[in-house]
């Protein structure tokens, strides 16, 4: 038994080549073709911060490959709290910097997304630094310049439960932008969906509560 976990990186992150293409648009229809290049059939497709858009909106366009989906840590998937107004809108982990990350700006940034401090190492914040500077971080400005609008006036949170497959979501509950009391506020508003909060994490919630983490996705792959 067991499951087979694949984690990739889209094209202009980490140590893929930059794509001539920056659009989220682009690395969208880049997710069905990775699972076909790999035979895979259909997958079970998890997404973090701005990621969890992508994956929640290839389930609502009918993608073959997906058969469930986890968003993971995505704000813009919440609904605002009443004192918001039209809020809920922001999006997930913002690109755009005019200059390149220091090594303390890098371990400042860590440190906001992460509850357990001690989780911070020098050596991670060495790798995370490395991964942020030089091609990455040109690539990071073309996105922020080729973000597109959205076509639909109906925010993608309302969506969520037109959604043919099955969803799990996970927030961690002292992540950014109220996550907490957004993600409680939508367990009022849609019982039907499985929302899992949990305590003393931020945004890095994988890192956080490595093992309560496996546990909720491992519960929800078996069902």
């Amino acid at each position: 038994g067991g499951y087979r976990v694949l984690a990739f990186d889209q094209r202009g992150y980490a140590y893929t080549d930059n794509p001539s293409d920056f659009k989220a648009s682009y690395r969208l229809r880049f997710i069905p073709k990775f699972i076909d290049a790999l035979g895979l059939g259909n997958a079970c497709v998890g997404g973090h911060s701005q990621a969890g858009n992508m994956v929640t909106q290839l389930a609502l366009d009918g993608s073959p490959q997906v058969n469930k989906v986890i968003i993971i840590g995505t704000g813009p998937l919440l609904p605002p709290l009443p004192d918001q107004g039209g809020g809920g809108r922001a999006r997930g982990g913002d690109e755009g910097e005019e200059s390149e990350p220091t090594l303390e700006s890098t371990r400042k940034d860590l440190e906001a997304n992460t509850f357990h401090q001690e989780l911070i190492t020098p050596e991670v914040v060495q790798k995370r630094h490395q991964l942020s500077i030089g091609k990455n971080f040109e690539a990071a400005k073309q996105r922020a310049n080729a973000r597109e609008r959205s076509t639909s006036d109906v925010p993608l949170w309302k969506r969520l439960k037109e959604l043919p497959v099955p969803l799990l979501m996970i927030y961690g509950k002292q992540d950014r932008g109220q996550a907490g009391k957004r993600a409680a506020l939508f367990m009022e508003m849609e019982p039907s969906i499985r929302l899992e909060l949990i305590d003393n994490a931020r945004h890095m919630v994988m890192w956080d509560a490595k093992e309560l983490f496996a546990e909720k996705i491992l519960d929800f792959l078996s069902k």
